[in-house]
């Protein structure tokens, strides 16, 4: 029988399989000896060992469309990256590593900022000058008041959808606010460190209706930026791509070289600062990885 993973919990799959029914799986061994780990939205293939209540085990893993590392997940057709517009501030590098991650594993992203209520009216649009340069759109949402909601609803339609973000954003008040029936665990800001407390403790895929899918997951505070050499790093910057042209050099990777298109572009306002900025120190610390 096939289905697909919902929810992974201490070694336990569950699986909601063509019969309707949710299935509590184990996987056999032989994933361990491939060190193969089932994912959340993997399409399986499971024997059933009784109904009542309802135990299989998860025997194949059918080929999967894409696999994100970090939240990981299988089979995402986008992501949705939600911050919070005010409290938490949102933290832009942090943002940015998220997008380079995302940008890496080839799925396309809009950035959701939550929490518009609390904000300033020009945030909003200082971030869109800032990401949809760099082939982002930026929506703008308030689980509070509703605001954005009918353009969420909108990008999900049909669509594998992966919530992720930083704790404290918002992503399972987006989730219950979707679906109610969720019934998310939401907490609340802390007040002394101004970060979110962790509230989603695993990934779990949430069916909206036939076809559309949302996936919550965990939030992380600080990403870092694995596998991949210095000089790559610049690729997973979109907005590049249009001055390196004018760049001196072939490879140039816009940090010391004196005729930089990009870094001209930069000054120009063309290409944000803050993006660049970013840029440098993500470039920094790999180079510091790579000679450790």
């Amino acid at each position: 029988m096939t289905g697909k993973i919902i929810r992974g919990i201490a070694g336990f799959y569950y699986v909601h399989a063509e019969d309707g029914r949710i299935y509590e799986c184990r996987a056999k061994g032989i994933f361990r000896n491939r060190k193969v780990k089932p994912l959340v939205g993997d399409n399986v293939v499971i024997s059933v060992l009784g109904t009542d209540p309802p135990e299989g085990n998860v025997d194949e893993i059918l080929t999967r469309r894409n696999e994100l590392i970090r939240p990981a997940v299988a089979n995402a057709d986008q992501a949705l990256v939600v911050f919070a517009a005010k409290d938490p501030e949102p933290n832009l590098n942090l943002l940015d590593r998220y997008l380079v991650m995302l940008y890496r594993q080839q799925t396309a992203v809009s950035i959701v900022f939550n929490k518009t209520d609390l904000a300033d009216e020009g945030m909003i649009e200082r971030c869109r000058k800032i990401y949809e340069p760099a082939g982002y759109p930026v929506l703008a949402l308030s689980t509070y008041t509703g605001q954005g909601m009918d353009q969420i609803r909108v990008k999900l339609q049909g669509r594998t959808t992966v919530l992720a973000g930083p704790s404290g954003v918002g992503k399972s008040s987006l989730t219950n606010l979707l679906m109610p029936e969720a019934n998310m665990e939401t907490g609340t800001v802390s007040e002394k460190i101004r970060r979110g407390r962790h509230t989603t403790r695993h990934s779990e895929l949430f069916c909206l209706e036939k076809g559309t899918y949302l996936m919550d997951t965990p939030g992380f505070s600080s990403i870092y930026v694995d596998d991949m050499e210095p000089e790559e790093l610049k690729d997973c910057f979109p907005e590049f791509g249009s001055y390196e042209e004018e760049c001196r050099f072939p490879g140039c990777v816009h940090i010391g070289e004196k005729v930089c298109g990009v870094k001209a572009a930069v000054e120009a306002g063309k290409i944000s600062r803050s993006r660049y900025e970013n840029y440098r120190l993500l470039y920094t610390e790999q180079k510091e990885k790579r000679r450790y």
